[in-house]
């Protein structure tokens, strides 16, 4: 939904009550009025809660309709005159501002989300841990690509994935499962352990961590 309303973010419109630019917000799925949807994926808000449309609109719908609720200035993309939109609070629409720097966060993570993807292929024969570390630990990535990289960590067999791997909360059961039969497979295939004190990795034939002290 954001990424499809990055075409609107250069746009600039300004309320003609007050003069403030309006802000570029989503649009929910259901018109409020008539229930038929918006006919577009954003839409251009004035929230100025100092704008006179908005703070005279009180009184007015109070006195004609005998309810709380006000008016902001509306502007649908691709016209050049909006028109009063009721809201029931100061708060209505703020919640649904687009923010152009979060859509920049999510289209650099996307690109080095298709990047690590695209070295899945050769990062096993190259030994190059790298993508398949930040797949796993990218909760938004996707989920079969996650899967897919945590697939390859045994044939990696590289302690290093370790303990960035333990100290990730992850939020998939099924995948912090696989993760950790994979991390089971690498100590067993190194002959090494995890300290069950200190978590420290150690050799498995051990009787105590030499950087705890812990015995077995």
């Amino acid at each position: 939904m954001l990424n499809s309303c990055k075409k609107y973010l250069d746009e600039k419109h300004f309320c003609p009550h007050c003069k403030e630019q309006l802000s570029c917000c989503s649009t929910p799925p259901i018109h409020v009025g008539d229930g038929l949807g918006w006919g577009t994926e954003a839409y251009f808000v004035c929230l100025n809660d100092e704008c006179p449309l908005f703070k005279k609109g009180w009184e007015h719908i109070e006195m004609q309709f005998g309810h709380r609720a006000s008016y902001r200035y509306m502007l649908l993309p691709g016209n050049t005159e909006g028109t009063p939109m009721m809201v029931g609070s100061k708060d209505a629409f703020k919640g649904c501002v687009i923010d152009p720097q979060g859509i920049k966060l999510q289209d650099e993570r996307y690109a080095k989300e298709k990047e690590a993807v695209a070295k899945l292929d050769t990062c096993v024969a190259e030994k190059n841990l790298e993508p398949v570390l930040f797949l796993i630990l990218d909760e938004a990535a996707d989920r079969k690509n996650r899967e897919r990289a945590a697939d390859l960590i045994t044939e990696l067999n590289d302690l290093a994935c370790v303990d960035p791997l333990r100290n990730h909360e992850f939020r998939d059961d099924n995948l912090a499962h696989r993760v950790n039969l994979a991390i089971k497979k690498i100590l067993e295939a190194n002959f090494k352990k995890e300290c069950p004190d200190c978590a420290e990795i150690i050799k498995a034939q051990a009787k105590k961590c030499q950087h705890c002290g812990k015995g077995f």
